[in-house]
């Protein structure tokens, strides 16, 4: 115990991943992990801040916390930091039109972005929607842009739910990168940018924080490199 003390020692604020560290997803609606209502009951009676910091990207932010809170959880949409708002945001600060290769379920996040005559590509973890078909169109809008743009929202390699190990986003961005030569800006874990913001919203700095997460790139190396503590679990995708 006195060893864990020292590691979190000047510790303020705990950012929780959600899918694989608080509920395994699913066709169901999914499952919340054993205890994971209970810790996160305890760590907000606790003095620490706490924020979800997520890459969903099939869900909105206000359907992913509805699933959440009747899992049982106790979490607002403004404590969630996700990938989709923070891309809709970016995309309207550098006057990006985007054609979104995304699932339906997060299509509302984009409602307020023009998406006339598109500039850029915005790709998301879109399921059933990676067809050959819908694939190809993103990279015919990309190789036709003198300075093709592509945002990625996340980047993982795979998530679990409780049917299995799912791929996830970032295999078919590696796909459009490697046919358009090109390198994908990513709007979520791991990047550096994706935590600040983060930890803006917490009010507390990198070395004041620590991640809770089961990737561990996108989780904890991510967190590390901007400066903060990180715990992998041995649940989600954890082997």
């Amino acid at each position: 115990m006195a060893a864990w003390g020292e590691r979190l020692a000047g510790v303020r604020g705990v950012l929780l991943d959600i899918s694989g560290v608080l509920y395994d997803g699913g066709e169901d609606g999914g499952s919340p992990i054993p205890g994971s209502v209970e810790a996160v009951a305890r760590l907000k009676r606790s003095r620490l801040k706490v924020r979800f910091c997520t890459n969903e990207s099939q869900k909105s932010r206000g359907n992913l916390v509805g699933l959440l809170r009747r899992l049982g959880f106790d979490i607002s949409e403004g404590e969630v930091t996700a990938p989709a708002p923070a891309a809709s945001l970016i995309l309207k600060e550098r006057g990006l039109r985007p054609h979104l290769l995304v699932h339906d379920g997060v299509r509302s996040e984009f409602d307020q972005n023009d998406m006339s005559n598109p500039n850029c590509v915005v790709i998301a973890d879109a399921g059933e929607a990676f067809s050959y078909q819908n694939m190809n169109k993103a990279f015919q809008v990309l190789m036709e842009l003198e300075n093709p743009v592509l945002i990625s929202l996340g980047k993982g390699r795979y998530y679990k739910e409780t049917s299995g190990l799912m791929l996830d986003v970032g295999a078919y961005t590696k796909a459009l990168e490697y046919a358009c030569g090109i390198e994908a800006e990513v709007v979520g874990k791991p990047s550096p940018e994706y935590f600040r913001s983060a930890l803006k919203e917490m009010a507390v700095e990198a070395h004041e924080a620590v991640m809770i997460g089961d990737d561990i790139v996108g989780d904890v190396g991510g967190a590390q490199r901007c400066g903060m503590r990180a715990l992998q679990v041995r649940t989600g995708k954890f082997r």
